[in-house]
């Protein structure tokens, strides 16, 4: 490809889809309609759980999570209170019981709440909803802040799996972005959860930061694999500061280019293979054995709000300030700002702030998006006349570049084009452009 055409592709500003419609085309979305969806829910419908802890001790630079500083036990302790009373009415507005299959504790960091209080929600939760008997438990944490009380209440509660962020091991580009964090302390968060029986370890790395090289990258990338690391995820830093202003702190001056983000991404992914990685989507990459890796070349990988997942529930349920939940009838964002959230639960309402109802076109383009997003293969007689007659231009531009290939029926993205797959996505997005919401680059 030549060389200002990869640019072009490299700088262009896509979503993720990690949904589709994406969370820019969410609009208002009122609490009736939410619980009206609540109430279709089938008995014994299979159930994920997401619960959002927006607190952190410090705030990383390059982060854009919903997030806030605190250590105030008071309001964590009046939010653990509204997420408790969050979880009750949504059972009540169940009906019927679900079965948790999934259940992920994010951030922030759920360390926060602290060791009694992760307990007693983590019991609240089982005692609500009935979880199946090999549900996965997995939790993201800090690991500079997690204690050996917090490890005892996850293994002793059946959490097994954790997600680490690494981000970048070198000192220099720590300090660039905000988040000082020695290899010591990494390796200790990974030892005592291994001792504590929470086997499943991924860890999260990025490029794209600032000051960052490829020999960063690549060092970083050696380290998760010596670690141990059953999956990583290499995600491409990104810089939106007209959304998450602590991005302002990092010097743009020092960001790099589009090729060197590319180099970087490839530099991390020659390493993890050469460890026995396998690439997974756009930006994972698991051992063999694990259960990602099995799903994805099943054909039974997932894509949610958390990114790649093995869960393939039908019914998210986002708990907490700014969650997402997913269900076969659209998609519902409770109040980002965590006092909102907490007053709306507290005057006994549903905290649904916004969300977008899926129509039945809307529903055919989310699969096609996901399986491409997953598979990297897609059958195009399985879309209607319109969905195809839409995508086609921009598929073929695509695959004139050599990003893609069609053969018959069938649409394949080459293991080199894999870092362009938001690219083939977007060809089935019929609401890009249209609404006022920017994204990140698309490498």
């Amino acid at each position: 490809m030549q060389t200002q055409a990869l640019s072009a592709y490299a700088t262009a500003n896509l979503p993720r889809y990690t949904s589709y419609p994406t969370a820019p085309h969410f609009g208002p979305l009122e609490e009736g309609a939410w619980r009206g969806w609540l109430a279709r829910m089938k008995p014994a419908e299979r159930l994920s759980l997401y619960v959002h802890i927006p607190f952190c001790h410090e705030l990383c630079w390059y982060c854009g999570c919903h997030t806030a500083v605190t250590r105030s036990e008071e309001r964590i302790a009046r939010y653990a209170e509204a997420l408790h009373r969050e979880a009750r009415m949504l059972a009540l507005a169940l009906p019927a019981d679900g079965i948790v299959q999934h259940l992920h504790l994010g951030g922030g960091t759920p360390s926060a709440l602290g060791a009694a209080r992760l307990g007693a929600l983590l019991a609240r939760l089982r005692t609500l909803f009935p979880f199946a008997r090999h549900a996965e438990l997995c939790v993201e944490l800090d690991p500079r802040t997690l204690t050996e009380d917090v490890v005892a209440v996850l293994a002793r509660e059946g959490f097994s799996r954790a997600s680490l962020g690494l981000q970048d091991a070198n000192p220099e580009v720590q300090a660039r972005m905000g988040r000082v964090q020695p290899e010591p302390v990494v390796r200790e968060a990974v030892r005592r959860l291994r001792e504590a029986g929470i086997g499943g370890l991924n860890l999260d790395m990025m490029y794209g930061l600032p000051g960052q090289t490829e020999a960063h990258v690549r060092a970083t990338a050696a380290l998760a694999a010596a670690l141990g690391a059953d999956r990583v995820a290499v995600f491409g830093y990104a810089h939106v500061p007209w959304m998450k202003p602590v991005q302002k702190a990092i010097e743009t001056a020092e960001l790099p280019g589009a090729h060197e983000r590319l180099a970087q991404a490839a530099a991390a992914g020659e390493v993890l293979r050469a460890a026995g990685y396998v690439p997974i989507g756009l930006d994972h990459f698991a051992r063999p054995e694990d259960s990602m890796a099995k799903a994805a070349a099943s054909g039974r990988l997932r894509r949610n709000f958390q990114g790649y997942t093995t869960d393939e529930a039908p019914m998210l349920l986002g708990l907490g300030a700014s969650a997402i939940s997913a269900t076969p009838q659209g998609y519902a964002q409770n109040i980002p700002e965590e006092r909102g959230y907490v007053a709306a639960v507290e005057a006994g309402r549903l905290p649904v702030a916004r969300g977008v109802a899926l129509t039945a076109e809307d529903a055919i383009r989310r699969e096609a998006i996901e399986r491409v997003m997953c598979d990297l293969a897609l059958d195009l007689d399985t879309l209607p006349a319109a969905v195809l007659t839409t995508a086609l231009p921009g598929l073929q531009a695509l695959e004139r570049d050599g990003l893609l290939r069609i053969a018959g029926s069938w649409l394949t993205v080459p293991d080199e084009a894999r870092a362009f797959l938001r690219h083939v996505a977007a060809c089935f997005d019929a609401r890009l452009g249209s609404g006022a919401g920017r994204h990140s680059a698309a490498v």
